[in-house]
């Protein structure tokens, strides 16, 4: 029997990218925790973990060369699984062979979004996990962002308590595109922009909807129409850009993923009262950089947030220049001009709050807020919205056929 609650949590990475600094950094603000390995496949990516890690004073962090050394070290409790959409599955199946085995006693594991490219990968994800007996957790930064949580916390307390609760959530995420060739690849990722990204958009917008301490289960998806669309990468210019950019591996010249996609969720409550979501998603965005646009409205209120409406600003004119970056905001566009400043990235994107509810979660031994379960309910709505953009019509929940579902961007990409 295990004893909680444990002093510290030890925790491993799997995978070393921008998402992974993206959390150490996260982990700054977050008590009881060490990050004491990680794993990924070169070794010079490991050693900046590590020394990261040292340079942020969260431990004693070694690297791995395998799966298997990171599952059994001694000084591991829990994994983060943060690699590629396309490695995930087969990451907590090694977690899954070893702990049954009785070769790891790593107890707890979080998986950043979403929790896989299908249906039928997420179901996997979600039993592997419980039949190895782990505590899961799903890393669904936006549900834990400081506005969202202040928000969400006024509205049901003061609006919804007095005027009845909220029928309309929108949500929208837009840059300019991702960092990693994977990304822009159908079948590595799993789709385009719609994977990437409306899974924070969707889940955030029903986390907003959800009346505070009710399961995910007392919200009903009863159906969903989705659109994708080719608006900018697909252009000469700029599929030349990708090619130059990521190599012959990104062809968006005969291999796109979408870069816009709308999506219309219809739910209901526990009460029969209909529900809507609204979100749309694009990597065809160009502004200062990555902007998240949140709205929850009700009988007599609303709620609105901008993650570039910062209150702190910066002008620089065009004597100023120097080398390319993302010092100000993730996905910045530019280095000159009139651009808004987000001093506490990992705070505000949610990031700091979700690892600290994970670690709290994890070494107490009890259930996160989101786990592989909620992942799997994401993926369905994805799935269910790639399959209506495919066939023009609105797809009512439950919809079995989803089960074996792949996105037609995902079916049309070569094999890796």
């Amino acid at each position: 029997m295990m004893d909680f609650p444990k002093d510290n949590l030890r925790v491993g990475f799997v995978g070393s990218g921008f998402i992974a600094h993206f959390h150490l950094k996260a982990m700054l603000g977050v008590r009881h925790v060490e990050v004491t390995g990680v794993h990924s496949r070169k070794a010079e990516n490991r050693a900046r973990i590590v020394e990261a890690v040292a340079e942020l004073g969260l431990g004693t962090c070694r690297g791995h060369e395998s799966l298997e050394s990171l599952f059994r070290a001694e000084d591991v409790d829990a994994i983060w699984i943060l690699s590629p959409n396309y490695t995930r599955l087969a990451v907590m199946r090694t977690l899954h062979a070893e702990v049954k085995a009785g070769r790891s006693k790593v107890f707890a594991v979080a998986c950043e979004k979403p929790l896989a490219r299908s249906v039928a990968e997420a179901r996997e994800m979600s039993h592997l996990a419980e039949d190895a007996g782990l505590n899961h957790g799903y890393l669904e930064n936006q549900v834990f962002a400081t506005p969202v949580q202040r928000g969400k916390e006024i509205i049901w307390r003061r609006a919804a308590s007095a005027t009845g609760r909220p029928y309309l959530a929108r949500a929208a995420e837009e840059h300019s595109g991702p960092h990693e060739p994977w990304f822009w690849q159908g079948d590595k990722q799993g789709g385009g922009v719609l994977s990437d990204m409306m899974c924070h958009s969707v889940e955030v917008a029903r986390h907003l909807l959800t009346q505070p301490g009710a399961p995910r289960g007392s919200l009903k998806v009863k159906s969903v129409n989705g659109t994708v669309a080719n608006l900018k990468w697909t252009r000469p210019h700029y599929a030349a850009q990708l090619s130059e950019r990521f190599g012959a591996e990104v062809d968006y010249r005969n291999r796109p993923a979408e870069d816009f996609a709308r999506a219309t969720v219809s739910l209901e409550d526990a009460d029969g009262n209909a529900l809507m979501i609204e979100a749309t998603t694009s990597w065809a965005y160009v502004g200062a950089g990555l902007r998240i646009q949140l709205e929850l409205l009700g009988p007599e209120y609303a709620m609105e947030f901008n993650s570039l409406g910062a209150g702190l600003k910066i002008f620089m004119s065009r004597a100023v220049t120097g080398s390319e970056g993302e010092d100000l905001v993730e996905k910045q566009n530019a280095e000159q001009g009139l651009m808004p400043v987000l001093e506490d990235e990992a705070g505000v994107y949610g990031y700091t709050d979700e690892n600290r509810h994970m670690v709290e979660c994890f070494r107490k031994g009890t259930t996160p807020l989101e786990t592989f379960h909620d992942g799997l309910a994401v993926v369905e709505m994805l799935m269910g919205l790639y399959r209506s953009a495919e066939t023009g019509r609105t797809v009512a929940f439950p919809c079995p056929e989803l089960e074996t579902y792949i996105p037609a961007v995902a079916r049309r990409s070569s094999p890796a």
